[in-house]
């Protein structure tokens, strides 16, 4: 199966999954009137528009390259997903108001054991979505499901949360209390979407551990001096990797070609959805004053 398709196809599990957890939370909360339920449902239809914008943005974002895109359309993927930490901070802020609502005016409990037994399910069903969607991660390192998952994992914390407010339904201040504590870790987990979906839109390099098994492969290939001007940056599921290729100053031509692809070869070996440029330039200009060496480190 390819990548692409994996991906896809962890797009429409997600969908899937929070169109059951919206209906079964809608009947819990209509059966109990938890604060708590409220916010764990409120959260699930986030989830369904933000599913929903994660598939749009992988079909955009596996568009082959065009005319007016020439790097392709990868950026559709962290684009979605900084819009899609926008629609979680917001429903932490509602839910903040709720909670408080219901902290300073506190309610019973209606039917605890409904609720939890819809709780559990819906746990049941968000760890094994997350469990596929973080092997479709390391098979594909999607920036859109990683942000997908990301929100689904504060999904288990809140269930987890929910689940011990019902077993515990006799203490009214504790409901509103757990619901302000998933806010607060929804908003967390928005901050760090945004953070992470806007250091690709604004091509911040690539991990250091990364950048530094690239400079082995340079340096490992036989007949290579030297490199600098070493770039790298990350578009979706599409990394790319530009620097200069210091090489011996009496070689063809052809060899200096042949001494450059044997580079490409390595690394895209090495890492997935690599796209490497390459310039070649003789080592003698190492020591030239018109040398820059920005970014070998």
């Amino acid at each position: 199966m390819t990548k692409n398709r994996l991906i896809r196809i962890a797009t429409y599990a997600s969908v899937a999954i929070a169109v059951l957890l919206l209906l079964l939370k809608v009947y819990a909360w209509s059966q109990t009137g938890s604060a708590s339920i409220l916010a764990s449902l409120l959260d699930s239809a986030l989830d369904i528009a933000a599913s929903v914008m994660i598939v749009i943005a992988v079909h955009i974002a596996q568009v082959p390259p065009d005319n007016e895109h020439r790097f392709g359309h990868g950026k559709a993927e962290p684009l979605a997903a900084l819009a899609q930490s926008v629609f979680i901070a917001g429903s932490a802020g509602y839910l903040v108001l709720y909670a408080l609502d219901r902290l300073y005016n506190p309610q019973a409990i209606q039917n605890p054991e409904i609720g939890l037994w819809v709780m559990l399910s819906s746990l049941v069903f968000t760890i094994g979505l997350v469990a596929f969607q973080r092997y479709v991660i390391a098979q594909t390192q999607s920036t859109a499901i990683k942000a997908d998952s990301l929100h689904y994992v504060s999904d288990i914390m809140a269930n987890l949360l929910v689940i011990a407010g019902l077993f515990l339904s006799h203490l009214k201040w504790l409901d509103p209390v757990l619901a302000l504590v998933i806010a607060g870790w929804i908003l967390y987990s928005a901050v760090s979407l945004a953070k992470e979906s806007a250091n690709q839109l604004l091509d911040r390099e690539l991990p250091q551990a990364m950048r530094n098994q690239i400079q082995h492969i340079i340096l490992s290939t036989p007949d290579v001096k030297g490199y600098n001007d070493l770039r790298t940056y990350q578009s979706g599921p599409n990394r790319f990797v530009q620097f200069d290729l210091e090489l011996d100053d009496d070689l063809t031509l052809k060899q200096s070609h042949t001494i450059a692809e044997r580079v490409t070869k390595s690394l895209k070996n090495a890492f997935g959805n690599l796209d490497v440029m390459i310039h070649q330039e003789p080592v003698s200009l190492k020591d030239h004053p018109s040398h820059h060496t920005w970014g070998e480190n």
